[in-house]
């Protein structure tokens, strides 16, 4: 009773939701231009020392972009166990991709600049582009699928049945909507990575980060608008069906739930939403005209702008939903039936709240510390690169 005077269980479900959108947003923010510059490097770095200047520009803060990621994941396992569980389980060999993307990564890092030999550096910078370019896409298509709902249903003990053989959890993952989405974030990211190449280089690097970038805003702005008219005539949304309890027991099977002829009809239930879509394709557009303009602060600010209103577009559309069944649409999970406790919920708050502030204090320090070009010496050779 006393906590519940403090926190409500139903506020409370709804702080984690906007806080698991934040810690998505962040780690697109940070780790994402990560992404997007090693997915450009070998289309920026025409020559090794080239290469070197692209890798150190994110070289000493990937790390630190990663907590996001690990955040992220933490937060859903123990905010929202069932939505971990379906998940991980559905994604398996997604995750998997993804997961070996993120462990090639840095040892591509450590070990490309160990030996001078041609073959041996070429190699860790296929490396390095396919650990950028392919969770990338990869993050893309999850969210794809993530819309059009997942085939997996909840028995009367609430374990995870999936549809179909073992290998349609990834070969099914790909379908012309989700590859879509995944064109979506790859353009979104890469878009993102050669602003930030803009910022930290100059020269040949950044006008050639300027080009690509340029043109990968404008995909992401397309494919994203086509995604969205995709969405409304022929993706099916779902609804809560009656009356339902918002601060009860989490059990999906005690909500009954229904597809609808388009998610884009709750727009006409809170058209505020609307804004997020606007922002992401305004932003996309500026950043367009940035990197054409030469501009490197604003840019990247817009790009920023661009991602933050994608990714929000996607939770706000979906919202009380964060993972439906396309098979069972009473399986679904929501933002009221697949939360922790209460009391899991409010003390995670608490920790969040003391250790969220010295997160983010620890990484502008970091970015203030790092501010500036990352330039070869005078001579053209690579001396001061780490990497």
């Amino acid at each position: 009773m006393i906590l519940n005077e403090l926190v409500s269980y139903e506020t409370l479900r709804v702080i984690w939701w906007l806080l698991l959108g934040v810690l998505l947003i962040g780690f697109a923010l940070t780790d994402g231009f990560d992404m997007g510059a090693m997915a450009l490097m070998p289309f920026v770095g025409q020559t090794d020392v080239e290469r070197r200047v692209a890798i150190n520009t994110v070289g000493p803060v990937w790390e630190g972009n990663q907590v996001w990621f690990i955040l992220g994941g933490g937060s859903i396992f123990a905010a929202w166990p069932p939505l971990y569980a379906v998940s991980f389980s559905g994604f398996y060999l997604a995750m998997f991709a993804v997961l070996a993307c993120l462990i090639v990564r840095p040892v591509a890092f450590k070990f490309r600049s160990k030996r001078d030999g041609y073959a041996w550096r070429s190699n860790w910078d296929r490396a390095l582009f396919i650990s950028g370019a392919a969770p990338a896409l990869l993050f893309g298509v999850a969210v794809g699928n993530v819309l059009q709902g997942v085939p997996f249903h909840l028995t009367d003990d609430l374990h995870t049945v999936y549809e179909g053989a073992w290998y349609t959890k990834f070969i099914g993952l790909l379908d012309p909507f989700s590859l879509l989405a995944g064109v979506v974030s790859l353009a979104m990211l890469v878009m993102h990575g050669g602003a930030w190449l803009n910022l930290k280089t100059e020269g040949a690097v950044q006008a050639r980060a300027r080009a690509y970038g340029a043109v990968a805003a404008l995909v992401a702005a397309a494919a994203y608008g086509l995604a969205g008219l995709w969405m409304a005539y022929g993706i099916g949304g779902y609804r809560i069906v009656g009356d339902y309890v918002t601060d009860g027991p989490s059990n999906p099977l005690h909500f009954t739930v229904e597809q609808t002829a388009s998610w884009l009809s709750v727009y006409g239930d809170r058209p505020w939403i609307a804004v997020a879509p606007g922002l992401g394709i305004l932003g996309a557009l500026l950043t367009f005209a940035g990197l054409r303009a030469g501009r490197e602060v604003s840019t990247l600010l817009m790009s920023k702008l661009s991602i933050l209103g994608v990714i929000s577009s996607v939770g706000l559309t979906m919202f009380p939903f964060i993972l439906p069944s396309s098979t069972h649409p009473g399986s679904s999970l929501t933002v009221w039936n697949a939360s922790s406790s209460h009391l899991t919920l409010f003390v995670m708050l608490v920790v969040t709240v003391i250790f969220m502030p010295l997160i983010l204090a620890y990484t502008a320090w970091v970015y203030k510390v790092l501010w500036g070009k990352v330039t070869p010496d005078k001579d053209g050779s690579a001396g001061p690169l780490l990497y």
